[in-house]
């Protein structure tokens, strides 16, 4: 099989992946050129302020616009976040929840999506239900069994972030749906490298970080919020850039922005949201469903071989729940120190979860880096 892009050429416009075996993007992704270049126009123009044009103003817009059409929003649905914990605490404060109400989600979430709730059930309540996964992720079968008529929300990553795990979306954004139940989504593990479209799949909120597989700066994300459910939510915080007329400095008019900037305190990282904006440009010129494509069939290769060589996947080859994120372990707890030094010393970077080996696979990956990182990790002793 071959990409449906000139996989040469991506590679090229990445330097990190001309100096090691880079199978780490689950933890952080490498900038491409063209994202480096974007950061650096702002960062000349913000030294001399006084040379301010319209085209900052226009690379804000942009980012918003690229950002929207990543997810198949409206750029009115985007609100510029700096990390993907900012906003799901902003999401979770702003819902309709009362004492008694619960929030599902599974056990294998990352804390962002799971202390926003925590808290709120210290300061009003409600519950944080918290469930046992059902091979990494959560699935209808769970919703079903731990759902009851208090369920008001179903907080999700897109991908699990040790597991790999591929949350089906659509299937429990229609069984929230049906019991009228928000659905707020986790979006950084997946998006950059698998197409997510938060329209078919009736999202209600999005947050994510950029600085993973969209191959963007630290400090840089946003909050996607459906427009149908806006004015069901209350903005827990305001600030100068929340509301309207804001350039009324001493008017003091408390009237929120009539989209999602509403939940936009101040001053956004302009540099970081450059970066974001061209990392995102590069990655929908080769087309997201192509780069899924390519992620999963070298996943699968990766897959075959661990299965083969006696490594023990979290999410095995045959499982319908694939990602581009690939872990596994070994009987022996001292096995996983031992692959990931054997990896380490072979120049593969990875990461270690929760007692997982971890690689994330993104489209500038070939079958060479596989074949590496089958060669250091060597057969299970």
């Amino acid at each position: 099989m071959r990409p449906q892009y000139d996989l040469n050429a991506l590679r090229r416009q990445i330097p990190a992946v001309q100096s090691c075996i880079y199978l780490n993007t689950c933890a952080i992704g490498p900038w491409p050129d063209a994202t480096r270049h974007a950061v650096a126009h702002v960062a000349d123009m913000l030294a001399e302020p006084n040379r301010l044009s319209r085209e900052f103003w226009a690379i804000l817009s942009a980012a918003r616009e690229n950002i929207a059409r990543l997810i198949n929003a409206a750029p009115d649905e985007i609100a510029f976040m700096p990390n993907t914990a900012e906003g799901m605490n902003v999401i979770a404060h702003a819902l309709p929840l009362q004492a008694g109400d619960n929030v599902l989600m599974c056990d294998q979430e990352y804390p962002a999506v799971v202390y926003p709730f925590m808290n709120l059930a210290r300061l009003r309540g409600i519950e944080a239900r918290i469930v046992p996964h059902d091979g990494g992720g959560l699935t209808l079968d769970l919703l079903e069994r731990h759902a009851d008529a208090r369920t008001r929300a179903v907080a999700v990553s897109s991908v699990e972030f040790v597991s790999g795990f591929s949350n089906d979306l659509k299937a429990i954004g229609a069984w929230c749906k049906a019991r009228g139940a928000w659905l707020i989504v986790d979006g950084i593990q997946s998006l950059g490298a698998a197409p997510l479209d938060v329209k078919a799949a009736q999202i209600d909120a999005l947050a994510s970080g950029g600085h993973k597989w969209m191959l963007g700066p630290m400090g840089a994300g946003f909050l996607y919020v459906n427009r149908e459910r806006l004015n069901e939510l209350a903005p827990p915080f305001a600030g100068a850039l929340s509301v309207i007329d804001a350039e009324n400095y001493l008017d003091y008019n408390l009237t929120f922005q009539p989209d999602a900037r509403r939940f936009e305190l101040g001053v956004p990282n302009a540099i970081g949201l450059a970066g974001l904006s061209a990392s995102i440009s590069v990655l929908l010129s080769l087309d997201i469903a192509a780069i899924h494509e390519w992620t999963l069939y070298l996943s699968d290769a990766l897959l075959y071989e661990l299965e083969r060589l006696g490594y023990h996947p979290f999410v095995p080859r045959d499982c319908g729940h694939r990602s581009a994120i690939v872990s596994f372990t070994t009987s022996d707890p001292a096995g996983v120190a031992q692959a990931s030094q054997r990896l380490s010393a072979a120049g593969i970077v990875h990461s270690i979860r929760s007692g997982y080996v971890r690689f994330g696979i993104h489209g500038f990956n070939n079958e060479e880096d596989i074949r590496a990182a089958i060669t250091a990790l060597g057969p299970l002793k």
